[in-house]
């Protein structure tokens, strides 16, 4: 916990300076709370305007970054009431053997979104906080967040993600350190139930995971099934929301992208980071002439030097702008 910083400042517009340098944190809390990158970035900026209203009713009597964390979770609480949680086409339903055709498109509310890493996570921290954020704004890490009860989803991320005292939290949550650490106790209990996907964090320092990424560039534009295939791990998994399909296994992948997937064929990869793994924008040549066009954002995970999962977001009239890919491939 940081020391407690009392906004008594009365220009307005120091207090809003003093509010954002909060942004990125809370953003990155929201998004573990919501599942939803823009969801998460509606619940930070409705946090910030709360919290700018009410600054001269602020005693200081906690620091500002508990007091923000207090709205914000409050904020988060009323978003979710009532609301279905959002999820991966993994958690919905068994795999599919390679059709010929996706089926039908789910409504965007249902999917777990993307984000990019310098929404959430923090450039100033120590390595090992680091490390944790990374790990923990994961694409399967927060999809087995969203099984929990909301008010056990925060006690949990408070509590071993923020490092946050029991007390503290039953500060925030306005309840007891019996009933904080009763919370967590079950949180646990199902985050065991479902089993997170092990993958090693994006590290652009690490040369065998950027031969690996190079290989994979290089194969994917050339279209190139067999070296692509020596690149996955045999239990890969492949999604695409908003579709609900979803294929596990090298030999089903592989199946897809030699059918349906080979208008694939010929794409240009431009490379991103989300949600702590190697990410790329996918151009497609299917323009009228041949331009290639925005097509998907693909976030791979990886581990033991083989990819474990590619899942492709299809919505890049959302994602594209969000993760500063352009909607016109330089030529």
């Amino acid at each position: 916990m940081q020391s407690p910083v009392l906004v008594t400042l009365p220009d307005r517009h120091a207090v809003e300076a003093a509010l954002e340098t909060h942004r990125r944190e809370l953003t990155g809390y929201c998004y573990r709370m919501l599942g939803g990158s823009f969801d998460a970035e509606d619940a930070v900026q409705e946090t910030l305007v709360r919290a700018w209203r009410a600054a001269d009713r602020f005693e200081g009597r906690s620091s500002l970054r508990t007091w923000l964390y207090r709205i914000a979770t409050n904020v988060c609480l009323d978003q979710l009431d009532g609301r279905q949680r959002r999820a991966r086409p993994i958690d919905l339903g068994p795999a599919s053997v390679a059709p010929t055709h996706p089926g039908p498109q789910l409504p965007e509310v249902t999917w777990l979104e993307p984000i990019p890493d310098a929404r959430v996570l923090p450039d100033d921290a120590d390595p090992a906080a680091r490390a944790v954020a990374r790990d923990t704004v994961r694409l399967a890490f927060v999809a087995t967040l969203q099984h929990l009860p909301p008010r056990q989803r925060a006690v949990l991320i408070l509590r071993e993600v923020l490092r946050w005292r029991a007390s503290e939290v039953a500060e925030l949550l306005d309840t007891t350190v019996t009933s904080v650490n009763s919370a967590l106790q079950r949180a646990r209990a199902t985050i065991a139930q479902h089993e997170v996907l092990d993958s090693d964090p994006h590290d652009p320092l690490d040369e065998q995971q950027r031969a690996l990424l190079a290989r994979y560039v290089d194969a994917f534009e050339r279209y190139d099934l067999d070296a692509l295939t020596a690149l996955l791990h045999e239990d890969a998994t492949q999604s695409m929301p908003p579709f609900a399909l979803w294929l596990q296994g090298r030999d089903e992948v592989v199946a897809w992208m030699a059918g349906p997937g080979a208008e694939c064929e010929g794409s240009r990869l431009l490379p991103t980071v989300a949600n702590g793994s190697p990410a790329f924008g996918q151009y497609r040549p299917s323009g009228p002439n041949g331009e290639h066009e925005p097509w998907a954002l693909q976030v791979l995970e990886i581990a033991e030097g083989r990819i474990v999962a590619q899942q492709s977001f299809l919505d890049v009239g959302r994602y594209f702008p969000l993760f500063g890919l352009p909607l016109e491939l330089p030529s």
